[in-house]
């Protein structure tokens, strides 16, 4: 397959830069994902009870005019879910690079393994990103362990995306479903930010209960952003959007977490918060464009 190509974004309106690619998981029916996947859609009051396919996921978007990005997340290990392969999930997307910009995952308790497959990501098929969720895939992002694995996606030009903060993932399952909140604190990304300069990093949503912390490490870093994604932004608290129309608004994306939540739904909540009309566009487009080096 050759390498990837990027949207047209000079057509577009906006960027997503959250979408999750969830299916095909290859699961056998009894092992819990099905269960999974509905307390997430009863979560966060999701359209989609079921996960769509990334086909469907292109057609929505187009129907939009938006472009997204979107990954799967690699977290086999902690869960029991067969990960979404990330050459499947390139193939499927292939098709749909008018609208969409796949980034992968890949869990980095695979080591040497996973440091050689995130180079042949990027070396023969240019992927963009990674996305990394410590929660579910159970590790510090500070961990010397992932290391190998940041330094080919440094090396590459890539960017690292990290969930931060709580999760809807196993929220009111039995124990959590075994999720570890901890883990996601935005400000062990700080580490990584301080020992990978070069490396882009976005710190995905509002970081309850870590919110400030994120803020602190955006505004000290200059390789780090922040995605929105993940909460309506009618939610988002009085701080956040402080510096979204002051200091950071140039470190601000767009992100929705499809499918859980919609660009719709977000889009419409954004548009009666009160952010400065100027800064609008950076948030849902210019700051993700540039980000991306499109």
């Amino acid at each position: 397959m050759p390498k990837l190509k990027l949207p047209n974004i000079d057509d577009v309106v906006a960027i997503d830069i959250h979408t999750h690619a969830e299916e095909p998981c290859g699961c056998h029916p009894d092992d819990g994902y099905d269960d999974f996947q509905a307390q997430m859609a009863d979560y966060f009051k999701s359209p989609n009870k079921h996960p769509p396919t990334v086909p469907e996921t292109a057609a929505y978007y187009r129907s939009k005019n938006i472009a997204a990005v979107i990954f799967p997340v690699d977290a086999e290990r902690e869960t029991g879910f067969r990960r979404y392969n990330n050459y499947e999930m390139i193939e499927a997307a292939s098709d749909h690079l008018d609208v969409l910009i796949p980034f992968v995952s890949i869990d980095p308790h695979k080591g040497k393994l996973g440091a050689r497959e995130a180079r042949k990501l990027i070396e023969e098929y240019g992927v963009r990103g990674f996305k990394f969720h410590p929660t579910m895939q159970g590790f510090y992002a500070n961990d010397r362990m992932a290391y190998p694995l940041y330094e080919e996606i440094n090396n590459g030009g890539a960017i690292a995306l990290f969930h931060t903060g709580q999760t809807g993932v196993g929220s009111g399952m039995p124990g959590g479903m075994g999720m570890r909140l901890k883990y996601s604190n935005p400000m062990y990304m700080d580490d990584v930010a301080a020992d990978f300069p070069d490396l882009k990093i976005i710190l995905a949503h509002p970081s309850f209960p870590w919110q400030e912390e994120a803020l602190s490490v955006a505004t000290h870093k200059p390789n780090v952003y922040i995605d929105l994604s993940g909460w309506s932004p009618k939610y988002f608290p009085p701080i956040l959007v402080r510096y979204i129309n002051s200091i950071l608004q140039d470190k601000m994306l767009f992100g929705s977490d499809w499918p859980v939540i919609t660009p719709d739904r977000w889009l419409a909540d954004f548009a009666k918060i009160e952010i400065r009309d100027e800064i609008r566009p950076k948030v849902l487009k210019a700051n993700a464009r540039k980000l991306l080096g499109i």
